[in-house]
């Protein structure tokens, strides 16, 4: 049947209606109805408009899917609702809670010993609520001020804060900021001090209420009394009377402004120092000035003080830090390491801890800590009397720890006088202090594992010869003269100038001769020691950051704690454990996660590490050796003496199989935290590692080791090959390679050099390190370490050898034979000066 439709059929008809309107056209009826002509045949009934034309009606192609600008405004215009809808609701919702953190249901942290008794409970809290009208008018206006100047008349928050702290804090960035004095008023009475983004919401829905529901006045009297000021003082009572001795009500404007700069951080704020790097005494109360100035200055700028009021007050004086409660002696020291560990372990803040409820099991064993304490007091009382030679004596410190080998538990600390005397830092664990020449292990141990740099690798064995004489000039390794920050030829000196020869590594080791170690460490390069000694557990803010020929002699500057797991390294041949103090941490009936024991790692070959021993040894048994005080303690032990120039510090690091053990000797200049020089302590002319430090360790191990089974240390193998310095003498001299060194009447006592400069101001010294590392108590970044000091381990007699001698023809493990005391001799050498003063520290250690 004929078809009437053109060429085409359907297809074309379809193109057809939608010309005509199918999409794009419409036709009105009477009616004014939009009709949409069909597709195939007839016409569809009226579209029906929807409530959200998404996607678009009447559109082709990607305007089809583009939203319009009424959706977009509309869409947000709800979403806004949602937000104040869902914002009223929980509003409307939440409860100001009840005193949630009020102190009062604070708890004491307890310590344990490692046998289970307690230690220590500490934790208390020193709190006495005030009344607004009790607290000064110049405290509410300092707060205020530097806190948030908006208080009197926001409602309880500020927005744009908040919304900068919740994104920081979502972001993983810095979550402090952003509050009002509402906001930490609620933190501190009703909620947990964590910061996580559900507490901050919570947060600021509370300090809303809390604004409506309470005076202004009410708010800030709760602030004041439930803030934490540092020293164990919560509130301004207490904080008033930790810092001015006074009552609250008698602060005077500059006082209120320094307690107002306390509440920024307490640690780092108070003038008088506090806990943890960068707080020492100098660095806090150049940081509080400047806080303090702020804080006045910022009142004048708001109107509450006139600039003539404000140009009355100067910096207050603080009263001195006071022990908290429990921790008297050396128990605030113990403490002091298991509070770090486990906020460290915990990512807790301070203010957490101190909230108490933490049972703290320790590794630090009773009766060794006691130990430790009684020969240090002994040795005090015999040498040491600031009273009669205050020039001398005064602020005279020791500092001491004792640590497994491979178990890395801290089993005994001495961390000064205590606490309750007021010493607060924690000598054991103070970063600043020069070790000196107990650093050559290290570099003769980088030597036995990567060989010099015309070894091909192969190491290099202690029966190497390097030159020992004095004034000896440093190579480096392409062979040409290394060169001070002026250009010159460095010279490297031993103690008292005195010329050594060529001498084996062992040899120089015993008696502690710079020159060899020097240019070791230069042929095989110091970046090696440096890993060599991190991979033994010197950690890395310890180290000197200037790789120069003086960072053989010990520049770097890590801690007893450090140094003693460092040794026991070398004890436990080769296996090195991280330290710890905490074994144990229980809260509100639970065992906290995070305190296994740390795991055991191979720091370097047991040839190796039995090798270092067995030349450590020779230190304490050969006759010439510089520790030969240490023979008293009657077991094989092997140690390094070590001390810097102008005696500003002192060591002795030592071991046995069983226990490892360093005592550091230092004076420091209270107000400004740098050390002194030793020269004429205890009426010595200088003092050395091999004196008071080792007289601690012995008397100290003695007891500590009192019923522990005589241990010998394994038998090294032979290690490396005999690779001498350039220039060495052939045949070489006939000092053979011992196993397992031993006194020998027929050589005679050496004193033991220290590392220091060139003694001619005509040979520059080398650059020093010229800023402070982290948590450098001691730093003194105006010229670098002074040169001079040595050690040689034996009697002093006023810097001059007065004839002492090695009587029995044998070692006599330490004893006095016919009332003169074998074992080297002590010099009293002051490493020549040098030209320390000049701001260079190139030779900078010594001791031998």
């Amino acid at each position: 049947m004929p078809s009437d439709r053109p060429y085409g059929g359907r297809a074309e008809a379809r193109r057809a209606a939608q010309r005509a309107g199918g999409g794009r056209r419409r036709a009105a009826d009477a009616s004014g109805d939009v009709t949409v002509v069909g597709r195939g045949r007839g016409r569809y009934e009226p579209e029906k408009k929807r409530f959200i034309d998404y996607p678009r009606s009447g559109r082709n192609g990607w305007r089809r899917w583009t939203p319009s600008w009424k959706l977009i405004t509309g869409l947000a215009l709800a979403f806004m609702g949602m937000l104040i809808g869902l914002g009223g609701l929980a509003l409307a919702m939440v409860e100001v809670p009840d005193e949630k953190n009020a102190l009062a249901l604070q708890q004491n942290n307890v310590y344990y010993w490692s046998d289970g008794t307690v230690m220590a409970r500490a934790g208390e809290t020193n709190r006495q609520n005030l009344k607004i009208e009790d607290i000064p008018r110049s405290m509410q206006q300092a707060v205020v001020a530097a806190e948030n100047a908006t208080f009197w008349d926001d409602k309880g928050i500020d927005p744009m804060g908040v919304g900068r702290a919740v994104f920081n804090m979502a972001t993983g960035g810095d979550t402090q900021g952003g509050s009002t004095i509402t906001q930490q008023f609620v933190k501190n009475n009703y909620l947990s001090q964590e910061q996580t983004l559900s507490r901050k919401v919570k947060e600021l829905f509370i300090s809303i209420k809390v604004n409506a529901k309470m005076d202004k006045r009410e708010i800030l009297q709760g602030y004041l009394n439930t803030s934490y000021y540092g020293r164990g003082a919560y509130g301004l009572q207490a904080a008033s009377q930790a810092y001015f001795e006074k009552n609250a009500e008698d602060l005077t404007p500059a006082e209120s402004a320094l307690l107002t700069t306390v509440l920024k951080g307490a640690d780092l704020y108070d003038p008088a120092g506090g806990v943890g790097p960068n707080s020492k005494p100098k660095q806090n109360r150049e940081r509080a000035i400047k806080r303090w100035n702020w804080v006045m200055d910022r009142q004048v700028d708001l109107k509450m003080m006139s600039q003539s009021e404000r140009d009355e007050y100067t910096f207050p004086k603080v009263a001195p830090r006071k022990a908290q409660s429990g921790l008297n002696g050396q128990t605030g020291y113990l403490a002091a390491i298991a509070e770090a560990e486990v906020k460290s372990t915990l990512n807790i803040s301070k203010q957490q801890f101190d909230q108490g409820g933490y049972q703290i099991h320790t590794t630090f064993d009773k009766k060794k800590t006691a130990a430790m304490a009684k020969a240090v007091k002994k040795v005090t009382d015999q040498y040491i009397d600031p009273e009669k030679d205050p020039e001398t004596d005064k602020f005279v410190q020791f500092g001491a720890a004792s640590v497994e080998p491979g178990t890395g538990r801290i089993v005994a600390l001495y961390g000064g006088p205590g606490f309750d005397k007021g010493h607060f830092t924690n000598n054991a664990d103070t970063l600043g202090v020069p070790v000196g020449s107990t650093w050559k292990p290290f570099v003769l141990a980088a030597a036995m594992e990567h060989g010099t740099y015309k070894s091909d690798g192969v190491g290099v064995a202690p029966s190497s010869e390097y030159n020992g004489n004095n004034k000896l000039k440093v190579k480096t390794q392409d062979g040409s003269d290394y060169l001070d920050k002026e250009g010159n030829p460095f010279y490297q000196v031993n103690d008292a100038d005195k010329d050594h020869g060529y001498v084996t590594l062992r040899r120089a080791m015993e008696v502690s001769a710079n020159t060899p170690f020097v240019q070791l460490g230069m042929d095989v390069g110091m970046d090696k020691v440096r890993d060599v000694a991190a991979s033994a557990g010197i950690e890395k803010d310890s180290f000197d950051p200037n790789l120069n020929p003086s960072f053989a002699l010990g520049t770097s500057t890590p801690g007893a704690i450090e140094m003693a797991n460092a040794y026991a390294t070398f004890a436990a041949s080769g296996t090195h454990v991280d330290t710890y103090s905490v074994t144990k941490v229980e809260y509100e009936g639970e065992e906290k996660p995070g305190f296994e024991k740390p795991q055991k790692e191979t720091a370097m070959d047991s040839d190796i590490a039995d090798n270092i021993t067995d030349v450590l040894r020779g230190v304490i048994e050969k006759p010439h050796g510089t520790g030969t005080r240490a023979q008293e303690l009657g077991r094989p032990a092997a140690g390094k003496t070590g001390t810097t120039d102008k005696n500003k510090s002192a060591w002795w690091v030592g071991y046995t199989p069983q226990l490892s053990t360093a005592v550091t000797l230092f004076r420091t200049d209270p107000d400004e935290g740098t050390l002194l020089s030793m020269n004429g302590t205890g009426g010595f002319k200088s003092i050395h590692g091999g004196r008071l430090p080792t007289e601690v360790w012995t008397a100290y191990m003695k007891d500590a080791l009192k019923g522990t089974p005589v241990k010998g240390f394994p038998k090294p193998s032979p290690v490396g090959k005999k690779i001498d310095q350039i220039g060495a003498p052939s045949p070489s001299p006939s000092v053979s390679e011992e196993p397992e060194p031993s006194a020998s009447p027929s050589q005679s006592e050496e004193p033991e050099p220290s590392a220091s400069p060139s003694p001619s101001q005509s040979t520059p010294s080398a650059p020093p390190s010229n800023s402070c590392r982290p948590n450098d108590w001691f730093c003194d970044d105006t010229g670098g370490t002074d040169t001079g000091g040595t050690d040689t381990g034996g009697t002093d007699a006023g810097g001059t050898d007065t004839g002492g001698t090695d009587t029995g023809g044998t070692d006599t493990g330490g004893t006095e034979t016919g009332g003169t005391e074998t074992g080297g001799t002590e010099t009293g050498g002051n490493g020549n000066g040098g030209n320390g003063n000049n701001g260079g520290i190139w030779g900078q250690n010594g001791d031998g």
